[in-house]
């Protein structure tokens, strides 16, 4: 199945990129977007995940430099049989983590300074297990892919807007540059909300069942779900400045400044929801105030 989704991605990166290039340049503007598109799905497959990395300053860290983490994935990936991800920290106090890679051979596991001071060591085991769950579900890849395809769409939305108000490649009259003004506004509005439903059809079922994964790994439920309350309430003091593009990677969905209507749109299920899904119950506490 996340073979499927990644085959459709790429796909539909081509295909927007085939017709947008057919909308401002015709036959040639096409030629040009098709090979900008192979060029595009390449590096979206083997290098996704160094842009994910990249994109939230990840450092790699040695198991001298983090003992506390290398020792709890180690254990959890010989318990699950896949082979040992890379390590990388994220500097910032807000807490989170993600996972990214193209296979469990090629994966690589992130936490932040944050997450790290704030969960007990039990709690940041459920908190990797997580993540591993998603690396033996195999669909990193998917995440990471869609990060980059929803980035893609919308700088291909700003391209022809641009092309489309200054009459695109080939000129025209005055009518074709209006026409063509009108139709790079919309794609300049619609792109980022094709962009978000991507992630959507990417992420929510995800979550849930990298969840499930994780608890079964540890065995230990009660500490991944105690981890997302911290996280959650955490991260609401101190956000963690995040790209819309990429949120979805993350155990919890990223606050971002300025996001209109971000519940609209959010890329995870409520936090609530998996916790109930957890320990049966929306919170640690039994009550959510």
């Amino acid at each position: 199945m996340n073979a499927l989704k990644t085959t459709f991605l790429l796909t539909a990166l081509t295909l927007l990129l085939v017709l947008a290039g057919e909308y401002m340049g015709g036959t040639n503007g096409a030629l040009i977007a098709f090979a900008i598109a192979a060029a595009t799905n390449f590096f979206s497959y083997f290098y996704s995940d160094k842009i994910a990395l990249a994109m939230y300053g990840a450092q790699p860290v040695t198991r001298e430099q983090l003992p506390r983490a290398y020792e709890v994935v180690e254990r959890l990936t010989a318990k699950a049989g896949i082979p040992m991800p890379k390590i990388y920290v994220i500097p910032t106090d807000s807490p989170n983590a993600f996972a990214t890679g193209r296979n469990p051979k090629h994966a690589s596991v992130a936490v932040t300074h944050g997450i790290l001071g704030l969960l007990t060591d039990d709690e940041l085991e459920g908190v990797l297990a997580h993540e591993l769950g998603h690396v033996r579900n195999r669909d990193i890849l998917t995440s990471s892919i869609a990060a980059t395809l929803a980035g893609a769409i919308t700088i291909l939305a700003r391209m022809a807007f641009w092309f489309g108000a200054f009459g695109g490649m080939g000129g025209g009259d005055r009518r074709d540059r209006e026409g063509g003004g009108i139709g790079a506004l919309l794609m300049l509005l619609l792109a980022p909300l094709a962009a978000m439903l991507i992630q959507l059809w990417v992420s929510r079922t995800r979550e849930y069942e990298a969840d499930a994964s994780g608890a079964h790994l540890t065995g230990n439920p009660y500490a991944l779900a105690s981890a997302l309350e911290k996280i959650s309430a955490t991260s609401r003091r101190v956000p963690l400045v995040a790209s819309p593009t990429s949120a979805h990677l993350f155990i919890v969905q990223p606050l971002l400044s300025g996001q209109t209507f971000a519940s609209l749109f959010s890329t995870h299920p409520p936090i609530e929801k998996r916790i109930e899904r957890l320990i049966g119950r929306p919170s640690m506490l039994g009550n959510r105030q």
